[in-house]
């Protein structure tokens, strides 16, 4: 080898090392900071579930209709889910109403919107009139029985799944593994809020709704242990027997709170169905009220000085039960009051109705465990043993001339 190759040699030799010293001296780049993970607040998820014909086309809103827009105006961030009742067009597929898939569906829809949204602390709070109301009593339930599964598992056909064993009823361990595999560990409904729930879940139509029935007795409409307060508002002048109001019973229950509060005026009335009739609203406003001070006393957000934005009034006409297709439900009965101990009559019935009379009746009377309680509650409540005697009176022993 040259001198020239030997020259050209240690040349590249001492270049490379002073390169290598110069990477080494550079500073290094800076590490990527960490990306600072924003907590999640808590979420309060509002499902809002209506009754037959209830939607939010204006003129055929219920309580429920009306409520999902102002609990969406009123807090744009909040998680607020609204469910239609079932409509005219599925009512002309009969076979879908007799087989259930129209409250059914209704459960599904819920179902899989709330596992989609609903992390661990949120808060769950669901409402629903008359079917709805069933509705959010049957998708309790489902939380209960079967779990409610976790956002990346809620794919359609989990949430299928879910109701299949749901409708078995039975605790299978295919079940048991289900809910381990793809269900939060826990998941409490802080409220259960329902107005005057229907038995009848088939063909609401004359003498129809009896054959239906049986298909919807798979339902867990009870409040389980995942449910912490339970309130229904229920219709004292409703007589049609096809709407016979299903009572929780709180013994047994797990709710830390079950109240079941006795309204004046009909079904539509308490859910505020007024079928045109808006001079009935300040009196399906009451029991609107009554729900919303109980789920604001459990820390759900509403504006200040919300009350004026739902005037009451006692002694506003009701809509009535023979409005429409009512007069050709002829099977009727006045309801009864206080099967439970949680039930109660709400002081706007007694405050407008200056004349009413009770009609004691012994026959009815039920002087057991069950009677001793609520006569203790409704002292402890401040009512005294001035209250209604005996725990059970047919409605009408309290009815004056309005009832519908």
């Amino acid at each position: 080898m040259g001198w020239s190759g030997k020259f050209g040699g240690v040349l590249r030799g001492a270049l490379n090392r002073v390169a290598r010293a110069l990477r080494g001296a550079a500073p290094a780049e800076p590490a990527a900071a960490p990306v600072a993970r924003v907590a999640r607040e808590r979420v309060d998820h509002i499902l809002l579930l209506d009754g037959t014909m209830g939607s939010l086309k204006p003129g055929e809103e219920t309580s429920i209709g009306r409520l999902y827009h102002y609990l969406r105006a009123a807090n744009p961030r909040s998680s607020v889910y609204y469910g239609k009742g079932l409509q005219w067009r599925e009512w002309r597929e009969l076979s879908d109403v007799m087989l259930g898939w129209g409250v059914n569906r209704q459960i599904l829809r819920a179902y899989g919107w709330l596992s989609t949204r609903y992390r661990p602390g949120d808060r769950i709070f669901l409402i629903g009139y008359s079917r709805g109301a069933f509705a959010a009593r049957s998708l309790a339930g489902i939380v209960d029985r079967v779990g409610l599964l976790r956002n990346d598992c809620a794919t359609e056909r989990n949430v299928l799944l879910a109701w299949r064993y749901y409708e078995a009823a039975e605790r299978r361990p295919a079940a048991t593994a289900f809910r381990r595999r793809f269900c939060h560990d826990a998941a409490p409904i802080e409220m259960v809020g329902v107005f005057d729930t229907v038995m009848a879940l088939g063909l609401q139509l004359p003498f129809m709704w009896l054959l239906t029935e049986p298909r919807y007795r798979f339902h867990d409409h009870r409040l389980g242990a995942t449910v912490n307060h339970g309130y229904q508002a229920l219709a004292l002048d409703e007589t049609r027997s096809v709407l016979e109001p299903l009572i929780w019973d709180s013994e047994g229950t797990g709710a830390r709170r079950i109240e079941q509060v006795w309204f004046r005026g009909c079904h539509g009335d308490i859910g505020g169905q007024l079928l045109s009739k808006e001079e009935a609203r300040p009196l399906a406003n009451i029991p609107l009220t009554w729900m919303l001070e109980r789920a604001e006393a459990l820390g759900l957000a509403l504006p200040p000085g919300w009350h004026a934005d739902f005037p009451c009034d006692p002694g506003a006409p009701s809509v009535g039960s023979w409005r429409g297709w009512g007069k050709f439900y002829l099977f009727r009965a006045p309801r009864l009051v206080g099967r439970d101990t949680s039930e109660r009559i709400h002081e706007s019935v007694l405050g407008a109705r200056r004349n009413w009379r009770i009609v004691i009746r012994p026959w009815l009377a039920r002087r057991d465990k069950r009677a001793e309680l609520l006569r203790r509650a409704e002292d402890e409540a401040g009512g005294g043993s001035g209250r209604v005697e005996p725990p059970v009176l047919a409605a009408a022993d309290l009815t004056t001339g309005d009832a519908g």
